[in-house]
């Protein structure tokens, strides 16, 4: 992704390419209330790729916490990405509320461009509870992230990232990195879960199978399970493992640990999985470092 600067057309944030950096993921992430639960993603920007999924999974759950009692935060997703989407056109959120019990709210979220649903979540929203709190994995050993290598996330807004050492060789993509927020983010449970979906979806552990840099494609489905609060500001360590390839699609899970050692979330995806056709739409680079 290009540096951007930020220009209103018709009361969205259109972002064209310039020197200077104007965008930011807390821009991404601001939603204009169209009518009661409808939503429009303000930010816009040229992109010779789809729409990003983590950006458009992050909004969703966005609009979807917008409709829910104060005190009840995200603790699962479950997203189905349907159709390609463009960075350059506005996103249209609507929000269906399920149900609104005691502890828990669902809600259903539908993704629309061009009149055309290019993806939909299922949200749910507990009022958090005091109880037993075990964590039976230890994190991954990945070092000091101030140590690590700098990597460069050239699609993301407003995140730095970190490269560890590998748990697996030549797969041209990375399976394990640091991340974290280079703004400082509120104190806000909901932002925190957005910015974390918004990470959730870079890279793939299916990179780590026999082929998988060549043979992954794009996403299909995507969830993630909210744990405990972390600040997404603060560094957190992103790792994904490959589970299954069959049939044309293939599955891995992952976590997000914070520095210290504590599992925030976790997450599955299941992506194409299968030799690619030739395209003239141009594929994302691997990520640089230094």
């Amino acid at each position: 992704m290009q540096p951007a600067s930020v220009n209103s057309v018709n009361s969205v944030t259109s972002v064209q390419p310039s020197a200077e950096p104007a965008a930011s993921l807390l821009d991404l992430l601001e939603l204009e209330e169209l009518d009661q639960d409808l939503y429009r993603a303000l930010t816009v920007f040229e992109d010779p790729y789809s729409l990003y999924g983590g950006q458009v999974a992050a909004q969703a759950l966005l609009a979807a916490g917008r409709t829910v009692s104060d005190g009840r935060v995200p603790h699962s997703l479950h997203g189905y990405y349907l159709r390609s989407g463009d960075a350059s056109r506005p996103t249209i959120f609507r929000v269906e509320r399920d149900r609104d019990g005691r502890s828990f709210s669902a809600r259903r979220v539908v993704a629309v461009q061009g009149g055309k649903v290019i993806f939909n979540m299922s949200a749910s929203f507990h009022v958090p509870e005091d109880g037993d709190d075990h964590q039976v994995d230890p994190m991954p050993d990945a070092g000091d992230p101030d140590a690590a290598e700098p990597l460069r996330l050239a699609r993301l807004f407003s995140i730095e990232g970190r490269l560890p050492k590998q748990p697996y060789e030549n797969t041209g993509w990375p399976t394990r990195m640091w991340a974290r927020s280079t703004l400082a983010l509120p104190d806000d449970r909901l932002l925190h879960a957005c910015v974390l979906t918004y990470l959730s979806d870079t890279f793939t552990g299916l990179a780590a199978l026999p082929g998988g840099a060549v043979h992954s494609g794009a996403s299909l489905d995507h969830a993630v399970w909210f744990h405990r609060p972390i600040r997404m500001d603060d560094w957190v360590l992103l790792d994904l493992v490959p589970r299954s390839a069959a049939g044309g699609r293939g599955l891995y899970s992952g976590t997000i640990h914070t520095a210290g050692g504590v599992l925030g979330a976790s997450l599955s995806q299941e992506a194409l999985y299968r030799v690619h056709r030739e395209s003239s739409r141009p594929r994302p680079m691997p990520p640089t470092t230094g």
